[in-house]
């Protein structure tokens, strides 16, 4: 079987497990990844017909490579560029419904990878329009994706300049909409949820379109291309917890359900299935507690072989579900576990697993069993 074959096995699966990121690093990974990328990635952009979401908010993009149009009577705003090959489908669609391309006037920009934006060099080459987008990840942009702090130069796409810089809370607004950018880092280093209200019989409805929440195989832990990635995506989730939201999206279809959510749009539902506010809250709890859990794991095998007996001048003895307990003066050195906490771990059965699931390394125990015998004195 092919790089290519195997791949799109795989991406099937993943997709129904919601792990693009993982799809992400496997093609990476592979050789001659860029060439491979346009044949990977096709069941993700598949042609599908155009629809109105709400108001005056449209989706144009594919199968699950999603982007949107807002509508206004001074022209339109795009969220997101797809693939290289989606952009095609993109014009189609905004045809298809009626709209002139030339008539986009802001195109707005999730994150700088290259399943979404791809296409935004040739959208904005067609629109002439002015591309926003955040300051990190306007760089990102600007390079054709080269420089990722995860994925390296192994995903380009064709470099974009950005015309406006965003930060968290400015406003776009054009024709009477008001779009709110939202600083949502974690997935990139400048990754925005993009945020507006719509109108639709007589009520007003917050629309959210999450960034990306997904990390799969991100160093969360002293990750030296980007310290700061626990806390950004922390904070990410704190701030997305708290956003109000009635109409769902996000940048790749599966995220919101998408194809059932259409499948219900084209039967007639009673009621409109994009209005969502439970699965909104349900993608963001999951998103979190995959953060958080993997997180901890990381904290735990962050010390695997301390020595038998640290010199005076070493930094730790004992970690403790990541946290420093003992210090080399054998004191407890973390406010999070003190005195308390460190004597469970040492009369815990060194041959066992303490109650925090640390597994006590095999260099640990005589020094353990020295710890035992001074404190029974």
């Amino acid at each position: 079987m092919s790089i290519a074959a195997s791949l799109r096995t795989q991406m099937n699966r993943f997709k129904m497990l919601g792990n693009v990121a993982l799809l992400l690093t496997m093609v990476a990974a592979a050789p001659s990844a860029q060439a491979q990328s346009n044949d990977t990635f096709r069941s993700m952009n598949q042609p599908v017909a155009p629809f109105r979401i709400i108001g005056n908010v449209y989706y144009v993009g594919a199968s699950d490579i999603a982007s949107y149009l807002i509508v206004t009577p001074q022209g339109h705003l795009l969220i997101e560029g797809g693939f290289e090959e989606t952009a095609p489908q993109i014009e189609k669609n905004i045809a298809t419904l009626g709209f002139k391309l030339e008539d986009v006037k802001i195109l707005l920009s999730s994150h700088a990878h290259l399943d979404h934006a791809g296409g935004l060099t040739e959208l904005k080459r067609l629109t002439g329009a002015k591309l926003v987008a955040s300051a990190a990840d306007a760089e990102l942009l600007a390079r054709g994706g080269r420089g990722d702090f995860q994925y390296g130069d192994q995903l380009p796409f064709p470099p974009v300049k950005v015309d406006r810089v965003v930060g968290d809370k400015d406003e776009i607004q054009l024709g009477g909409v008001t779009i709110v950018a939202r600083l949502t880092p974690g997935h990139t280093k400048g990754n925005l949820t993009w945020t507006t209200t719509v109108t639709e019989g007589g009520k007003t409805y917050n629309v959210v379109v999450m960034g990306s929440v997904t990390h799969y195989k991100y160093p969360l832990v002293d990750n030296a291309n980007y310290p700061e990635i626990a806390a950004d995506l922390t904070r990410s989730f704190e701030m997305l917890k708290i956003l109000p939201c009635d109409v769902f999206l996000a940048p790749h279809g599966y995220v919101f359900s998408l194809k059932e959510k259409m499948g219900r749009l084209n039967a007639n539902a009673a009621e409109n299935p994009f209005i969502d506010p439970q699965g909104y809250r349900k993608a963001v709890e999951d998103g979190e507690r995959a953060f958080q859990n993997d997180l901890e794991s990381e904290r735990r095998v962050i010390l695997r072989a301390p020595p038998v007996h640290p010199d005076k001048a070493s930094k730790y003895l004992i970690y403790l579900h990541g946290a420093i307990v003992e210090g080399s003066d054998g004191q407890p050195v973390s406010n999070q576990y003190g005195a308390y906490e460190y004597q469970k771990i040492a009369t815990y059965p060194p041959t066992l697993s303490t109650p925090h699931g640390f597994q006590i390394p095999d260099p640990f125990r005589e020094h353990l069993a020295e710890v035992q015998s001074r404190s029974r004195g």
